[in-house]
């Protein structure tokens, strides 16, 4: 058992010594915190369970994430383009599109039919993404239930739209709290297994306990077939603390994102809360996933690392694909600087692109503004794999 007050650097501290903690939070230091992580959940007896007070704080943030979901009104694409985020937006969905492509063109080198889990799905944002993967069976879960009912419309206008001829995959939509609720109770087949498990940016509400996390866990990972994978978006942990480390109060950010803790120098392994506001799509509470401890909860459901990567890391890998730099441009995951006569800048704001300016002397360039870059770059990709 994890002892609940033990620090992020605490319990790895050969990554607490480092000059800068995003630096540590890298592969290589990686094996060196998993196996401090091992030895104190080896170590330390005691028992943690959570008081009345615990279980209804918890509860309560449960029910403030499903009411955010559920009040979130949904919009067109014309509306949606008007975001000062748009090509964040973008940017963030162009990056799960290649993320899914890859491992479903791992998948397919081994099985012929293909099923996903999509846990924590929201109104359905990547069912385009599945139908494009061309898999068999989808399986959509969400603590907010209007979005599941807005992500079945999404499905099932879908299917109408689809040419006769063109085959889509069936679905199966549950409304649960998947950090507090076992899907496998829930499933129409009992016996269905996964190919696949996509988590994308969800998996950070159910660091609030142990148990939460290990809930989430198992029903990302324990009905997998061996092979198959989990795979996932999060904000980084150690980005997260670096920042607010060198904030000048407790909270930091800008004119797109704000991220506030409520004190400094004392993050727990579980319960380590922030808020955390994005123009127009979130506000509300989340907490720290400290990636090696992530690393070792996951191999009690014999999931292995394949590998863990930063947005920059990632798109700087994935964008050097032609066909990756292609659905790029269509997706439009990055606006032109400077802008053509027609075109207009996601900001006005002094200093946004003067990264942009230094590069753009002779041709326009792709880009996010200065605010946005620094808003996605605190997540994190992850795959893992199910070990036979």
């Amino acid at each position: 058992m994890m002892a609940q007050k033990s620090s992020l650097f605490e319990a790895d501290r050969k990554c607490a010594d480092q000059d800068s903690i995003g630096a540590a939070s890298q592969t290589s230091a990686s094996s060196s915190s998993s196996s401090s992580l091992k030895r104190q959940w080896d170590g330390d007896e005691e028992d943690h369970s959570p008081s009345k007070k615990q279980a209804t704080e918890e509860s309560l943030h449960s029910q403030k994430v499903a009411t955010h979901y559920n009040k979130l009104q949904e919009r067109g694409l014309a509306e949606r383009n008007k975001s000062r985020i748009v090509h964040m937006r973008n940017f963030n969905n162009w990056l799960k599109s290649v993320l899914i492509a890859d491992i479903l063109d791992k998948v397919r080198r081994r099985r012929r039919e293909v099923t996903v889990l999509d846990l924590g799905c929201g109104k359905g944002g990547d069912l385009l993404k599945w139908k494009k993967g061309h898999i068999d069976k989808l399986v959509c879960a969400d603590i907010a239930a209007v979005s599941i009912e807005q992500c079945q419309q999404r499905y099932n206008d879908m299917r109408r739209r689809g040419h006769p001829n063109d085959r889509t995959f069936s679905a199966e939509f549950i409304t649960a709290d998947c950090s507090k609720e076992l899907l496998s109770d829930k499933l129409q087949d009992p016996e269905l297994r996964f190919d696949v498990c996509s988590c994308q940016f969800v998996c950070h509400y159910s660091f609030e306990s142990e148990q939460q996390a290990d809930t989430m866990l198992r029903n990302a990972c324990e009905r997998l077939q061996p092979g198959g994978f989990f795979i996932g978006t999060t904000p980084d942990a150690y980005e997260l603390v670096k920042r607010l480390e060198v904030s000048d109060s407790n909270s930091f950010g800008n004119e797109v994102f704000r991220v506030t803790f409520q004190k400094k120098a004392d993050y727990p392994l579980f319960g380590c809360q922030y808020d955390f506001s994005l123009e127009g799509v979130v506000n509300v509470p989340e907490f720290l996933v400290y990636f090696p401890l992530f690393e070792e909860m996951a191999k009690k459901y014999n999931m292995r690392l394949v590998y863990k990567k930063t947005f920059k890391e990632f798109f700087e890998e994935k964008v050097k694909d032609e066909k990756n730099k292609v659905l790029m441009q269509w997706m439009q995951a990055l606006e032109q600087y400077p802008p053509d006569e027609r075109g207009q800048l996601a900001s006005d704001s002094l200093g946004e692109y003067d990264h942009a300016k230094r590069v753009a002397a002779r041709r326009p360039v792709g880009t996010l503004s200065k605010s946005e870059w620094e808003a996605t770059s605190i997540y994190l990709v992850y795959v893992f794999e199910k070990m036979a």
